[in-house]
């Protein structure tokens, strides 16, 4: 069983209906998974499918609503990660247990990456390219937005790109090769 921790923060953004895919990912390059959603995401979910991938249970809902029983992270993604979730981050609300956890990212003292997922009429807004910018500046690394897009809406996302931006040991950009164990 792997040693190294990914605490997965996902918002209501397409690419949270495939966080299945990515974790299979992680967990060929080595990596346990704990997923957290945001309430509006956990909507779009499968938290049962997740929770049996994983082998942790899905959190989400208010601050506090369920007890913390996970090993300590070594990594924090916020994928992905949506322009209502980058602006509360930033400015350290935590009206839910997503953004929660996301404030305690900075008390975690672990690499932490957010891959917004923005579409370009929101990013354009400027609370939002201030608020990327606050979150890089407290040393979040920020990834480019909507990184993981598919040229075609019919084509799945392209996780391969983020996982080439993250420091996944393991991680050889053989991506189209299948996991057996997923």
């Amino acid at each position: 069983m792997p040693d190294r921790v990914v605490y997965l923060v996902g918002s209501a953004a397409p690419p949270v209906r495939d966080l299945g895919t990515l974790i299979a990912h992680l967990h060929r390059v080595g990596w346990r998974v704990c997923v957290f959603a945001t309430p509006t995401a956990a909507t779009w979910i499968d938290a049962d499918a997740l929770t049996e991938q994983t082998g942790f249970p899905v959190r989400n809902g208010q601050p506090g609503a369920e007890p913390v029983v996970l090993p300590d992270p070594d990594l924090i993604l916020a994928c992905p990660v949506t322009f209502n979730t980058v602006n509360k981050w930033a400015a350290g609300i935590s009206d839910n247990s997503a953004l929660g956890l996301l404030n305690e990212t900075f008390g975690f003292k672990v690499p932490t990456y957010a891959m917004p997922y923005a579409k370009s009429t929101l990013a354009a807004h400027p609370a939002f390219a201030e608020s990327l910018s606050r979150l890089k500046s407290w040393r979040v690394n920020i990834l480019p937005n909507e990184l993981v897009r598919p040229a075609e809406k019919k084509d799945p996302f392209v996780w391969e790109n983020l996982l080439d931006a993250l420091p996944l040991m393991g991680h050889t950009g053989d991506f189209g090769k299948p996991d057996a164990g997923a």
